[in-house]
């Protein structure tokens, strides 16, 4: 099959060159990276807390200025076209600002009237559908000072949605849900995307990032792993085998997936981890019987995108900088 040929600037809901943030304290937030969001995608921008993803989110809007590169929405130059690309975007970036004494209702109603792009005479029905589209119709007379966190985060994700976005950038926008909320917001996102609407989605959640976008961008320590489509990044025609052994014969149960051609072979304690490229896992069991390996299990299974992450950082997860 040709190679697919690489996207257009126009072709790109979001792009940015070597884009980099820098504090006066020496810090490196963000290490020149090219990011390209692909039109119509749900892009899930991935990282540890302190990856630089919400610094990288905030230089696309124009909330912070970058200390060097540049960025582009939708085609317009950012910080620069702010006033003519920003009504295009829905945002959800840390919580907005909304009154703690005003109900659900009027804060939504409030941000609304304060978008000079907006029609006053379509808001009542506007607000009507952002509240039902994440479950908050019956909670929109509550001041929002009684909501929970997760109430309060689908308001935002309301807040959002007041009016057709060609692009939705959401930072956490599962923080404080419940798995029901979380799974709504998953729904509500492919529906988003099958409408057309290209969605940047930030998040720590790597379950839930895998079930639902079609590309992938990884974080770490300020810079850009890798991006792509999420089916390349994870490379799922190479399935990772996972064999279980005694600790005194894993060294030599690495040594037999190794002699098969089994890539990036591990050992860790009593497992040894491989990635398979033309061969099944019937030979690989076969050759390790006849190796005299005490085979305990052997499990054969696609690439995660947490083992992924590991792979490519060398760290867990959950590490924060």
């Amino acid at each position: 099959m040709p190679a697919r040929p690489a996207p257009t600037a126009t072709d790109l809901a979001v792009r940015t060159l070597g884009l980099t943030k820098r504090f006066r304290s020496g810090q490196t937030a963000v290490d020149g990276i090219d990011l390209a969001v692909p039109r119509g995608a749900v892009f899930g921008f991935l990282g540890p807390n302190g990856s630089g993803k919400t610094t990288t989110i905030r230089m696309l809007l124009g909330l912070v200025r970058p200390t060097g590169g540049e960025a582009w929405l939708l085609d317009g130059r950012m910080p620069e076209a702010a006033s003519t690309v920003l009504p295009r975007v829905g945002v959800l970036v840390e919580g907005p600002a909304f009154q703690p004494y005003l109900s659900g209702r009027r804060n939504l109603a409030r941000l609304d009237a304060n978008d000079a792009t907006a029609d006053p005479r379509t808001a009542a029905r506007r607000i009507d559908e952002a509240l039902e589209r994440v479950g908050m119709t019956a909670a929109a007379a509550k001041p929002y000072r009684q909501y929970s966190l997760g109430m309060k985060q689908r308001l935002g994700l309301a807040a959002a949605l007041l009016r057709p976005r060609e692009l939705l950038v959401l930072d956490e926008p599962t923080n404080g849900l419940d798995p029901q909320g979380t799974r709504e917001v998953r729904v509500l996102v492919r529906e988003l995307a099958d409408a057309g609407t290209t969605v940047l989605v930030s998040s720590h959640l790597l379950s839930e990032i895998e079930q639902v976008c079609s590309h992938i961008g990884i974080m770490s320590r300020g810079r850009l792993l890798v991006q792509g489509e999420r089916h390349a990044v994870m490379g799922s025609d190479t399935p990772r085998v996972h064999v279980r052994t005694t600790r005194e014969r894993a060294a030599r149960a690495a040594e037999v997936l190794r002699g098969l051609g089994v890539r990036d072979v591990t050992v860790d304690d009593a497992l040894v981890h491989g990635t398979l490229a033309g061969i099944g896992p019937a030979a690989v069991a076969e050759a390790l019987v006849g190796a005299g390996v005490d085979l305990l299990g052997l499990d054969v299974r696609r690439q995660s995108l947490e083992e992924l992450f590991v792979h490519l950082t060398g760290e867990g997860f959950d590490v924060a900088r």
